[in-house]
């Protein structure tokens, strides 16, 4: 209760709205009503506003009269019809009278009830008790009870004309006569919205054919979605504030293409942006406009949290720009059951405001806060709330806790006729539903221009334009519609739109499009005209750099009209304009600009001021500046007029300005010193007159210099001196060619017979050198036996064949750089092909004879003849350039002899040779070859390594090659598929001996011993093995006499044959024990050479036995 003790510093926060018509709703609300309670009755204009615990203010704006009431209860609810006040406290209720003239107020009747929420209507108290409502006199009398089924549920909110219970149930009745009688059937709306979880609050229009509710989710809190239930055609529509949109436009975001989208299309998606992201926290109808409804919305917690979140990462540049959305607003709407329910008007609620108190055309309501009521006056009462200016005077009543703001689309209308408002109402109406045609039929009577004005401002919140214009022409707004006019060009149309709203003064509505556009450039614009600098500045440095110098020059054009000179100095600083702003500013305050210029240090200012002491004779102070300016030339200019040479000659060798010292030098020129005039033109880099000055003196050890270091036309011009010198044709010569006239030093290098000159002259002809000069230095150095330089001059003025002809026949060396030299360029005539493929080949021959094969290579690749490029990349034996040569050009012919190349190699130790001559083989269709080359492998395998089941594989694969090779000569090729043929059964029986010898062994050394008896054995299995492989049999099966006997015939078939290489040296030795018969008897005893045995030899003997053993073992 401490609450109370300050009756003027409550804030109000409870609101009822009592309709005037023959129909009452009753709302129970679900929750306890606050301490404070205000209630508006709009058709007599009176406002109940709870002051202090048992004070009231009663003000009535129809009759301009105020009363303050104090009642004997602490008042928790207040209820008024204009004529009666009832107010509550949960045990009892007291009806107040207000008598006819409103002077009076006396009690007309009390009694006690629990009732927290009460009606009034005429002469009875609705109060919901004991879950029914009961109508009662203003004694007390109870005159009729309304009772609910269980089904139905308790009542839980009670509005005129309709009753909503806990159970979702609506009902409405009709007290029109003696006792109130439902009227049609009750609605429930769990029915039709499925997340129903109980009513806020519940509003009637003066109709009674629509119902608008304000419900909460079963999580408590409360829906975005406002619901209007149209009690005859039985429908439910909403409008959902999180989007901003209603029912028949709250599909999801982005369904749309923004470029697909008409002028009332954006316009709507617009206004559905402006007001996004909240939820409904009371509702009002207007009591005489059927479809017109009023809303007080807040932000989302969540849309809150985001935007605080969004505000803490931004700059504190930026935030000043940024628009932060307010926190509660007010919106009215539309709803007909044709076009939904549409956004007719949007605005925030001023912080000064705590609550609306409801809506009477052409006005809204609202409670002031408690800490404003001291703060109101005669001339706030009415505006203090609208974001744009008036155009009719106020009201002179006042009231101290109320306050009210003249809707939008009314401003100039508020003391018109029912038929202007009307027609009005009308015209907002059609304009909002886009009926252009019923919107002007509807205002075609009126004829003021305030009103017309209006309605153009309204056309900024609807962005329609072309309504725009019709209004601004019957203003007479000459300018605004030039202005709209030419705003055409504008492709935003956000643009166009703000362009309207600056004629109209709209300054905040203008604002707002240009940020949603983002055409900063613009909005920086009307910030600078508005005078709103530093909104201007701000825009400029975050978005619209390009234009930021611009701002900055235009703001202190503005502070030097006003007159602010130090404020303007800064910012023509920052535009970087100073250096001619500031000294037309301060030209009449010399010694202001003088300190300004001092203290700046901008050397173009000091300059500026040290030329203007100059104008005016004060050359110390000038010098003083230049000097401080690094103004050189300055300097030395005014040493020189003051006559002071010396010193300007010490700042030019101090500095080495040019311009300084060119000066000086022409000083020194007209004073007749020459050669202080040659050194400042040397040091100015002015070599024409320094040269021009040493021929006219003669001074020729310095002209030479100079010469060399000055420009090509200095040069030539020095060489005609020396050329008419008898003693100077050697620097002629040089100055010629170095100042690049090739053909006159040329001629007289000749002249003189300078060789080393015309040798450093040649090194830089090019083929834009005359040809016969050319020539003639080329004949000239053939003479003297230098034929690469003639070469290379020939190479250079086109000559190839001669060229050519002169390598070949004084051996030239052909290097890298001169073969390049003579290659030609690639032309595009066939004839020109040809012959540049002439002299690539005969370069390559050259080459070629010169033993240079790569490029010789190169040049035949470049002739396009790849047969002798592979030839000459084959002489060179560079392995890896043939390999990749060969497998670029894919040619046969190239294929082959890339194979036949490697197969000249060691390839049996580099498999990847093996590899590569396989593969060129078959690319290149040389089956033949390639069967010759698996023979060859088949032999190494049988030779080195014995592996004769390798060889048996090579030898098929051979036949294999043969059979499907296409040999010119048949009868050749039948003939070696038949000895293949032959090779491979007698290989194969050998390799089937041997692997069956695990099994059987006898029937292997039967099937060896009918192989010896093969008359071509050899060509396909060394006879040696075979008998070995005999041999060892017997050896292990101890049959000496026979593996002796083996010996024996192989001796006789092999005449000096070397056993050690068929057969396992320990073999031979137990052989040869067993039988008690000497290493040495008998014919082929010889092993590796070497007589078994022999005198003198028996320790050499013994060496090789072991090493050849050895070598066996490893095998």
């Amino acid at each position: 209760m401490d609450s109370f003790g300050k009756s003027k510093k409550l804030e109000i926060s409870h609101m009822k709205w009592q309709l005037h018509f023959d129909m009452v709703g009753l709302c129970v609300s679900p929750y306890f009503m606050p301490p404070q309670a205000q209630t508006l009755y709009p058709d007599s204009m009176c406002v109940v506003v709870q002051t202090g615990p048992s004070n009231l203010s009663i003000d009535n704006f129809a009759t301009s009269t105020h009363q303050d009431l104090k009642t004997d209860i602490q008042i928790k609810g207040t209820y008024t019809t204009g004529e009666n006040v009832a107010i509550w406290n949960g045990r009892k209720l007291v009806v107040y009278e207000i008598t006819g003239d409103k002077s009076t107020i006396r009690a007309a009747g009390t009694f006690s009830t629990e009732s927290t929420i009460c009606c009034l209507y005429e002469q009875n108290v609705y109060t919901i008790e004991q879950g029914k409502v009961q109508v009662r006199t203003f004694q007390g009398t109870v005159k009729q009870l309304i009772s609910f089924t269980e089904v139905e549920g308790q009542p839980v909110t009670l509005e005129v004309c309709s009753v909503g219970t806990e159970n979702g149930i609506i009902k409405l009745y009709d007290l029109s006569r003696r006792e109130a009688k439902q009227i049609g059937t009750a609605k429930n709306m769990t029915d039709v919205i499925s997340h129903f979880g109980g009513f806020v609050s519940l509003r009637c229009n003066c109709a009674g054919n629509k119902v608008s509710l304000c419900i909460k989710k079963p999580n408590g809190s409360t829906d975005s979605k406002l619901y209007i239930w149209d009690t005859e055609l039985d429908t439910l529509q909403y409008f959902n504030f999180e989007t901003g949109k209603g029912e028949q436009d709250d599909f999801a975001p982005g369904t749309m293409e923004s470029d697909q989208e008409t002028a009332e299309e954006r316009g709507k998606n617009q206004a559905a942006r402006d007001i996004a992201g909240r939820f409904p926290i009371s509702h009002f109808w207007d009591p005489l406009e059927t479809k017109l409804l009023v809303c007080e919305t807040k932000s989302l917690p969540n849309q809150q949290s985001k935007l605080n979140q969004s505000i803490s990462l931004t700059s504190s540049m930026s935030r000043a720009t940024l628009e932060q959305p307010p926190e509660m607003m007010i919106v009215s709407l539309f709803v007909t059951p044709e076009n939904g329910v549409l956004i007719q008007d949007s605005f925030s609620m001023k912080k000064s405001h705590s609550s609306m108190l409801g809506m009477q055309v052409p006005y809204y309501y609202f409670a002031r806060k408690a800490e404003d009521t001291d703060k109101a006056d005669a001339n706030a009462a009415l505006d203090e709330s609208m974001n744009r200016p008036q155009t009719t005077a106020a009201p002179s009543f006042t009231s101290k806790a109320v306050s009210r703001r003249t809707m939008r689309d009314f401003i100039g209308l508020e003391d018109a006729d029912k038929n202007a408002r009307d027609a009005m109402m009308n015209f907002s109406f059609y304009l909002t539903i886009g009926n252009m045609d019923e919107a002007f039929k509807a205002i075609k009577l009126i004829r003021s221009e305030s009103v017309w004005e209006n309605m153009a401002k309204m056309c900024v919140k609807t962005r329609r334009l072309d309504v725009a214009t019709v209004c601004l022409g019957n203003m007479g707004h000459a300018r605004g519609a030039k202005a709209l006019r030419e705003s055409v060009a504008e492709p935003e149309l956000d643009a166009r739109v703000a362009c309207l709203a600056v004629q109209l003064d709209l300054h905040e509505d203008a604002v707002r499009p240009l940020k949603n556009c983002k055409r900063y450039d613009l909005l920086n614009d009307f910030y600078q005209s508005n005078g709103q600098w530093g909104k201007a500045m701000e825009t400029a440095e975050m978005y619209d750099r390009v234009h930021l110098r611009t701002t900055y020059y235009n703001y202190g054009k503005h502070l030097e009209t006003k007159g602010d000179v130090n404020g303007a100095i800064p910012n023509y600083e920052k535009s970087e304009t100073h250096r001619f702003e500031v000294p037309r500013m301060l030209f009449d305050d010399t010694q202001m600009l003088e300190n300004y210029i001092v203290k700046n240090k901008d050397k173009q200012l000091r300059k500026w001021w040290a030329q203007y002491m100059e104008s005016a004779g004060e050359m110390e102070t000038a010098l003083q500046f230049y000097e401080a300016a690094a103004d050189y030339l300055s300097l030395v200019r005014v040493y020189c007029y003051c006559g002071n040479l010396d010193k300007a000659a010490e700042i030019c060798n101090e500095t080495g300005d040019r311009a300084a010292c060119y000066h000086l030098a022409r000083q020194y020129e007209n004073n007749n010193e020459i050669k202080q005039a040659i050194h400042f033109f040397t040091r100015a880099q002015a070599y024409g007159n320094a040269i021009r000055l040493c021929k006219e003196n003669e001074y020729e050890d310095q002209l030479m210099n100079l010469a060399l270091v000055s420009s090509p036309v200095h040069m030539i011009e020095a060489a005609r001196y020396y050329e008419n010198k008898h003693d100077g044709m050697d620097k002629a010569v040089m100055l010629y060619h170095k100042g690049g006239n090739f053909a006159k030093a040329l001629d007289l290098a000749f002249q003189s017979r300078q060789l080393g000159a015309l040798q450093h002259i040649a090194e830089d002809l090019t083929d834009t050198t005359d040809p016969e000069l050319l020539q003639r230095c080329a004949d000239f150095f053939m003479e003297n036996g230098q034929f690469d330089k003639a070469v290379d001059l020939l190479a250079v003025g086109k000559k190839y064949i001669e060229a050519l002809k002169l390598c070949h026949q004084h051996q030239v060396p052909m290097t890298e750089e001169l073969v390049e030299k003579l290659t030609p360029a690639k032309g595009v005539a066939e004839n020109e092909t040809d012959e540049r493929n002439k002299i690539l080949e005969g370069i390559a021959e050259v080459c070629m004879n010169q033993r240079q094969y790569h490029l010789a290579t190169k040049k035949f690749t470049q002739a396009g003849n790849k047969m002798k490029a592979m030839k000459s990349l084959l002489k060179s034996g560079d392995t890896e350039k043939i390999i990749f040569f060969a497998g670029v050009s894919r040619q046969k012919e190239i294929y082959v002899m890339a194979a036949n190349y490697l197969q000249s190699l060691d390839w049996r130790k580099d498999p990847e040779i093996m590899k590569n001559i396989i593969g060129f083989y078959t690319k290149g269709r040389a089956l033949d070859s390639l069967s010759g080359f698996y023979d060859a492998c088949a032999m190494v395998e049988v030779d080195e390594y014995q592996n004769y089941d390798k060889a048996l594989g090579a030898l098929t694969e051979a036949y294999k090659c043969l059979t499907k090779a296409k040999m010119k000569n048949q009868t050749q090729q039948e003939e070696k598929l038949a000895a293949l043929k032959t090779r491979i059964t007698l290989m194969k029986k050998f390799v089937t001996a041997r692997r069956a010898y695990d099994e059987d062994k006898d029937e292997a050394v039967k099937a060896c011993q009918v192989l010896l008896e093969e008359p071509e054995l050899d060509s396909a299995v060394r006879v040696g093995d075979v008998f070995g492989f005999m041999i060892e049999h017997y050896a292990k099966k101890e049959h000496w006499k026979a593996a002796y006997a083996c010996m024996e015939e192989m001796r006789a078939k092999i005449p000096k044959v070397n056993l050690g290489y068929y057969v396992n040296m320990r073999t031979i030795e137990q052989v040869h024990s067993a039988l008690q018969i000497p290493l040495g008897r008998g014919t082929g005893a010889e092993i590796n050479g070497f007589q078994a045995g022999s005198p003198g030899d028996e320790e050499t003997g013994e060496e090789v036995e072991e090493d050849v053993i050895d070598d066996f073992a490893d095998d």
